[in-house]
């Protein structure tokens, strides 16, 4: 999972960026004191959009790490210790058009560093490259009615790291009751994939084996990477809200999830009852829907009980369940802590079977324990600081909280991740 960590020259980029916030004169307001006259009124009835101007950074650290004896790429043996470093920033500008209306442009960049020990596997030797990096932009656009509390919106990603890339987009919008107690939202999305081939060093294809020696060469005659394949993915997220009084918040939340392409990774490992050996081979289309119901109820002035369940099923067999309760305890109005406890179940799908567990005439086959059934407990707490002065005397930093969480799962997998979010304005 992911290591709380800032460096000095980010670090440094966003405090001056939210200082530079606090002090920056309104280019309207600041002029000399010699000025020899007034400035002209201008006609109350003409509409003077403001400009685009940065009104929050957001920056969020993690490290996340993971140890575990399912391996897909070993065939659901072998070592499954992977690590994640991961660094993230958004930045929010503002502006108003019209008497109503807010314009809000997010943009976001976000920066993985990982490790996986099996990885290295891809070749048989164990001389795979063993880490990786992610690259993942985004933007968002999102304008709000302020009259009436509707909003729309158009958002765009990317992604990219050594065996994949992925563009997306989706189109959002959201309406509240005339009383505003209620909110009906939708957001629909696409997203457009390349997986790169890359397979075990003694299943690649015949056909295209190069030589390859040096660093990541195993020497055996291979290459790891075949050319790409598509995969698609298209999802309907829809969410109705409810207020049903001063202490209770509910929400109803479904979603449409269609994938098709090629949904296999290739360097996953599936060994047969009757000693031979392939690449995993999945269906090429899959159909989810997930349901699920959120309550946030107050039980006084400092205490928030936030609970969630979802209900998820697919096409390839797969049924789940997820409850989770988090408690938001405020100690004093800056300081606040939230323990937290998720619970999660499911079945398997009917394509998994463990190491030399699988029959070779079945058209489908995968030994990837992400489809196995088993149960799992994340639990944890958080911290959040948000004093008035801002946290550690700079103003500009309005707010700070520290997440920490385990998680165990009944197929022997554990893994820890904690996290630091910082908050701009």
């Amino acid at each position: 999972m992911r290591k709380i960590f800032l460096s000095v020259i980010g670090f440094s980029f966003i405090c001056r960026v939210g200082a530079y916030a606090q002090i920056k004169p309104d280019s309207a307001a600041y002029k000399p004191a010699y000025s020899q006259s007034p400035a002209p009124k201008k006609d109350s009835t003409q509409f003077n959009p403001r400009k685009l101007r940065l009104d929050e950074v957001n920056f969020v650290s993690s490290y996340y790490s993971q140890n575990g004896n399912h391996s897909a790429v070993t065939g659901g043996i072998g070592t499954e210790k992977v690590t994640d470093f991961a660094n993230g920033i958004t930045l929010n500008f503002v502006n108003t058009y019209g008497n109503n209306h807010k314009n809000t442009l997010t943009a976001g960049l976000g920066f993985d560093v990982h490790t996986s020990a099996s990885q290295a596997y891809v070749s048989k030797t164990g001389a795979s490259r063993p880490s990786g990096t992610r690259v993942y932009p985004s933007l968002d656009w999102t304008v709000e009615n302020t009259k009436t509390g509707n909003t729309f919106g158009v958002g765009a990603y990317y992604s990219n790291e050594y065996n994949y890339k992925s563009i997306g987009a989706d189109v959002h919008y959201s309406v509240k009751t005339d009383n505003k107690a209620g909110e009906f939202s939708a957001k629909l999305q696409g997203y457009f994939d390349n997986v790169t081939l890359i397979y075990p060093s003694e299943l690649a294809p015949v056909s295209t084996v190069i030589p390859v020696t040096g660093k990541h060469g195993d020497g055996e005659g291979h290459r790891d990477n075949f050319g790409t394949s598509p995969r698609k993915t298209y999802s309907a997220a829809f969410e109705y809200s409810q207020i049903i009084n001063s202490r209770l918040q509910i929400a109803f939340l479904a979603d449409v999830v269609g994938q098709n392409g090629f949904l296999s990774l290739p360097f996953h490992r599936v060994y047969f009852s009757n000693g031979n050996e392939a690449i995993e081979k999945l269906p090429s289309t899959r159909f989810k829907l997930p349901l699920g119901f959120r309550a946030n109820y107050f039980v006084g002035d400092n205490i928030i009980l936030r609970s969630y369940y979802r209900y998820y099923a697919d096409s390839w067999g797969t049924r789940s369940n997820t409850a989770n309760l988090e408690v938001a305890y405020k100690i004093s109005p800056f300081f606040s802590i939230s323990p937290f406890y998720r619970y999660y179940t499911q079945t398997a799908a009917r394509y998994f079977a463990p190491y030399e567990m699988q029959s070779q005439a079945s058209p489908y086959y995968t030994s990837n324990y992400e489809y196995a059934a088993f149960k799992s407990q994340f639990y944890g707490v958080g911290f959040r600081v948000a004093p008035p002065g801002g946290v550690f005397g700079v103003k500009g930093l309005h707010e700070l909280e520290v997440r920490y969480g385990h998680y165990t799962q009944t197929t022997d997998l554990v893994s820890d991740v904690v996290s630091l979010s910082l908050g701009f304005k």
